[in-house]
Formats: structure tokens, C-alpha cells, sequence
């Protein structure tokens, strides 16, 4: 095996990341959390980049969980102009980069203009095929197997029932199973982020914040990935 393909294999197909810390960022800055959060898109920008041009083929960045509508009305408000203006002025410039941008997640919850953007950046790049992105919005794992499930029962299946069929009835079925899971700023937990892909995923946590996830942590979470060996409960 030669060192480009060796290099190449090293490199997971998935990766995923919960994104936290901005406001902890900001905190230690004495800055308002909206500035937390505008860091945050800056790093969300730079890592789209830096996992395109590194052989990642999805991303899937975990943007806004179902929990989050619990925070302060204005911070919640300002996430939601946050959307508006990363959606309405940065998708362009990724249809540029060949990036296919796919959302999952409750959709129909979010102002009638946010889910006419967000269909709008789907079609808008729906052929690219350099790397997908997809931003997990509203969402929740547990919710997701719910509904799942909830699909499942509508069809009255007859005969078993198995992982297969339910795989199939996942928000994004044609998307791999994550092959690395990165969460930021400390915590060791993933915060009901892909329950039901992520069950033989890799884990990298790190302390950085969000707004400081650079290149450089990004190819420390693939490097430990690559010195791992993937046993799916085998050995």
C-alpha cells in the first residue's frame, strides 16, 4: 500500500461535530453570547474549508438541537438572524465550493423565511458532490428514532421488525453512519447527537471552544481516529 493510499484510508467519510462553547468563548472575553455565536460561523466557515480540502465527504455540524429553544428568548432571536444571514450570504459561496447542503431536523418549527432559505440553499446545491454538509437543525436523536418508529407503525408491517428498516427511516438514509464524532469545549458527553448512527462511532472530545477549532484540531481529531482500530464489537 502505497503512502497516498494509506493516507487516504486514514481519513474518516463522516465526520460529526457538536459545536460548543460559544458562549463560554465569549464569557471569558466579557462579550455578549451573540458574539459567541457570530465566532462560531466563522469557525463553522473555516471548518467546512479545511474538511473539504482534507478528503472528508460529509460533515454534519450539530447547529441547533431541540433543547436549545429552552435558552433566553433573545439569544434564541439571535440565533435565528444568525441563520438568516449565514443562509442567505454564504450559500452561494458554497454552491462555489461544490458543497451539497442538506438540513435534517424539524424543519417546520423554524419562521416561514428561514425554511424558504433553507429549501431554497437545498436546491440551489442539491447536484454538487465535493462534500456534503449537513446542518442538523431542531434536532434530536431521540426524536429521530421516535419518529423513525412512527413511520415504521404507519406502514403495518407484518413479519419482524429489523435495524435495516428503521435505518431506512432515518432522517438522512443515504448518508454513511458517522465515522468520527468531535465535540468541543470540554464535555464529554454528545448531547443526543446522532444516537442511532453514532452507535460504532469514534469519539474525539476536545477542550478547545468552538470559535478557536482550527485545521490544526481538526487533523488531531483525524490522527487519532487513524491510530484506532474499528472492531464493531467483534473482538
Amino acid at each position: 500500500m502505497d503512502e497516498s493510499t494509506g493516507k487516504r484510508k486514514s481519513i474518516p467519510a463522516h465526520v460529526g461535530i457538536v459545536m460548543d462553547g460559544n458562549g463560554r468563548w465569549a464569557k471569558h472575553r466579557f462579550l455578549p453570547r451573540v458574539i459567541g455565536h457570530q465566532a462560531g460561523m466563522k469557525a463553522m466557515e473555516r471548518t467546512i474549508d479545511n474538511a473539504k480540502d482534507l478528503g472528508i465527504r460529509y460533515l454534519s455540524l450539530y447547529a441547533f438541537s431541540t433543547e436549545n429553544w429552552k435558552r433566553s428568548r433573545s439569544e434564541v432571536q439571535g440565533l435565528m438572524g444568525l441563520f438568516r444571514y449565514y443562509l442567505k450570504g454564504k450559500m452561494e459561496s458554497m454552491h462555489r465550493r461544490g458543497a451539497r447542503v442538506r438540513f435534517v431536523g424539524h424543519i417546520d418549527a423554524f419562521p416561514d423565511d428561514i425554511r424558504d432559505i433553507v429549501k431554497a440553499a437545498m436546491e440551489r446545491t442539491e447536484d454538487n458532490s465535493d462534500i456534503d454538509v449537513i446542518f442538523c437543525v431542531n434536532y434530536g436523536g431521540r426524536q429521530e428514532i421516535v419518529d423513525a418508529v412512527k413511520r415504521l407503525m404507519a406502514q403495518e408491517i407484518e413479519g419482524p421488525i429489523t435495524e435495516e428498516m428503521l435505518c431506512r427511516l432515518m432522517y438522512a438514509p443515504d448518508v454513511p453512519d458517522p465515522d468520527l464524532l468531535i465535540r468541543t469545549a470540554g464535555e464529554l458527553r454528545m448531547s443526543n447527537f446522532w444516537l442511532w448512527e453514532g452507535a460504532y462511532s469514534e469519539y474525539f472530545f476536545t477542550d478547545v471552544y468552538w470559535p478557536d477549532f482550527d485545521r490544526s484540531e481538526l487533523e488531531r481529531a483525524i490522527e487519532s481516529y487513524a491510530g484506532r482500530e474499528r472492531r464493531y464489537g467483534t473482538a
